[in-house]
């Protein structure tokens, strides 16, 4: 089946060469139509600009906007492919944008994999846009380069794979707590992955109020005062995580433990290990593969399996989010995605399905996600005091 789906998307891109394009608003039928969109008309809105930049978004596409930036380092499951072959995956970000939220988004694949010269570049460009989407760029430079968009504009930055992420698996883990009976400052979760996502993760659990959380990675269980692999980032959480110091693997990682986490590699978990667990939550969520398939995971006595996959029951997808997040921090116009906004799109996520083992998180074309998450965006920002409208 995997090998008939990569036939029909190279024969539907190769038939649409691409997937999205430029629609014009304004239909120019005559010289008087011509002379309002472009000149002399358009000197009106140029000098009213230029007189207050923020009409900028009275008179442009900039309110309704959205760049999705990728260097091309960190690609779905591919690695560095690099700019040219991200394009795709950048397209149909774009075009998800605009299906699910009526957002306007351009995929910018950059030829630099250089932090400076991406942070450069996006700054230059960012007068066109009212958001930026930063998308499959490699940890720890992901951090790094959100961190410096952040502080250099006065738009919403978000890198999709750390914060779109960590709200879905928020929202699932709500209501897997919820089928389990557990109570979420009470269990123990491992996350086996320490990259963009892995770290985006566990900042989430912890701002929810999760106190019990270790992190495994290639090298083992990150624990303060570990040398090999580290980096500041996950040097930041072995102060605050695997309180107990744990070291070992991810099997000592997981024993005794309540839930699973993956955001890392292919079988990296086995039935065993799950059995090992106690009533265990599984999110397996390495695509294409993941770290175990769900019949072995429940063979292991899992409670609840979700996966990134749509072939499985509860799919685990950051579409249920990037799309009302952007939406509702378009709206008001904020400034930044802080927590709280972040916070309140996976209580809103969580809140569209009633929890059962087969059922986490609700289906990624559900119509009635980008509403609820919009809504619940916007009133956070207002909340919180970054909304300029």
């Amino acid at each position: 089946m995997v090998g008939s789906v990569f036939d029909d998307a190279l024969e539907l891109h190769s038939r649409l060469r691409g997937k999205i394009s430029v629609q014009s608003k304004f239909p120019v039928r005559s010289r008087s139509d011509l002379s309002l969109v472009y000149t002399p008309g358009v000197a009106g809105p140029c000098r009213a600009i230029a007189s207050d930049r923020g009409r900028v978004y009275d008179y442009t596409m900039k309110g309704n906007s959205v760049a999705v930036v990728s260097d091309g380092s960190a690609v779905l499951g591919l690695g560095n492919i690099g700019a040219e072959a991200s394009i795709p995956v950048m397209e149909g970000k774009c075009l998800l944008f605009k299906e699910l939220a009526g957002i306007d988004a351009f995929p910018v694949c950059l030829s630099s994999q250089d932090e400076r010269s991406i942070v450069e570049t996006v700054v230059n460009i960012a007068p066109v846009f009212g958001g930026i989407n930063l998308e499959d760029i490699s940890a720890p430079k992901c951090f790094s380069v959100e961190d410096a968009l952040r502080e250099k504009l006065d738009v919403p930055v978000m890198h999709d794979d750390q914060h779109g992420t960590a709200i879905v698996v928020l929202a699932a883990f709500i209501n897997a707590m919820s089928v389990s009976g557990k109570s979420s400052d009470s269990v123990r979760v491992v996350i086996s992955g320490a990259g963009a996502a892995g770290v985006a993760v566990a900042r989430m659990l912890i701002a929810f109020g999760v106190q019990d959380l270790v992190l495994v990675d290639k090298a083992g269980i990150i624990y303060k005062g570990r040398k090999e692999d580290m980096n500041p980032y996950k040097e930041e959480l072995a102060r605050i995580t695997n309180l107990d110091g744990l070291q070992g693997s991810l099997a000592d990682a997981v024993r005794g433990a309540d839930m699973f986490i993956g955001l890392s590699a292919p079988g990296v978990l086995s039935s065993e290990m799950v059995a090992s667990m106690s009533e265990p939550v599984v999110f397996a969520m390495a695509n294409p593969v993941p770290e175990i398939m769900p019949e072995d995971a429940l063979r292991g006595g899992a409670v609840v399996v979700a996966t990134g996959r749509s072939d499985f029951a509860n799919q685990i997808n950051n579409s249920l989010s990037f799309p009302g997040v952007f939406r509702g921090a378009l709206d008001v116009r904020a400034s930044i995605i802080n927590e709280d906004m972040k916070l309140a799109a996976a209580r809103a996520i969580a809140s569209l399905v009633e929890p059962s083992r087969g059922c986490i998180v609700p289906e990624a074309l559900d119509r009635r996600i980008v509403p609820a998450v919009a809504k619940a965006v916007a009133e956070a920002a207002v909340r919180s005091g970054v909304a300029q409208r």
